[in-house]
């Protein structure tokens, strides 16, 4: 779990115009909510923010106009749909030795079993409640030799230390999708024949 430091301003302007001025000084406009304390609007440095969110869940060290610091995790991440810049971020506040809710990716390792398969990750990332500082990056789950109709329920994932779920233990994660190009030949050929009749 990395802990990345970054330098924030409190805020005093609000709106589309003030946030687009902060946008062309290459910086982000945020808010620090949490723990029952009013949310704190805040500009933080653009690039920083940008590199820092590339990993999933990361913990935020903010050192907030030089006065305070405070821990906070991403939450809600708004970006421009054409080019991709962010626009602006949600974080939580959290403390040490907190359980936080968060969902975390999910890979796999391993090979289908042969027959041209499909694998559908039903869940792209797994619910789970975990302390705010010890966030797993991800959890791996094998796939070696699944066959068609196969699925890994949620309860079949190994967790790190000190990780549950926050979801039903039955959900489904991953599941094999039998084949289905043989069909669709059979039918294209189907089709072709009735075009020619």
């Amino acid at each position: 779990m990395s802990e990345v430091k970054l330098t924030a301003e409190t805020r005093t302007e609000f709106g589309k115009g003030a946030a687009r001025r902060i946008r062309r000084d290459n910086k982000v406009p945020g808010v620090l909510y949490g723990h029952g304390s009013d949310p704190l609007h805040l500009t933080l440095p653009g690039h920083e923010l940008l590199l820092a969110l590339r990993t999933p869940n990361v913990l935020i060290s903010l050192d907030i106009d030089g006065k305070t610091n405070e821990l906070a995790i991403p939450k809600a991440v708004q970006r421009d749909p054409l080019k991709g810049f962010l626009e602006h971020v949600d974080l939580q506040l959290v403390k040490r030795g907190e359980k936080v809710q968060v969902e975390i990716p999910v890979h796999t390792e391993g090979e289908l079993a042969p027959g041209g398969n499909l694998l559908e990750h039903v869940l792209d990332a797994l619910p789970v409640e975990t302390e705010a500082t010890h966030i797993p990056e991800s959890v791996t789950v094998s796939i070696e030799g699944l066959e068609a109709g196969a699925s890994v329920l949620a309860k079949d994932i190994t967790l790190p230390s000190g990780t549950t779920l926050a979801v039903e233990d039955d959900a489904v994660v991953l599941q094999v999708l039998a084949a289905q190009a043989e069909e669709t030949e059979g039918e294209s050929a189907e089709g072709e024949e009735a075009a020619e009749a």
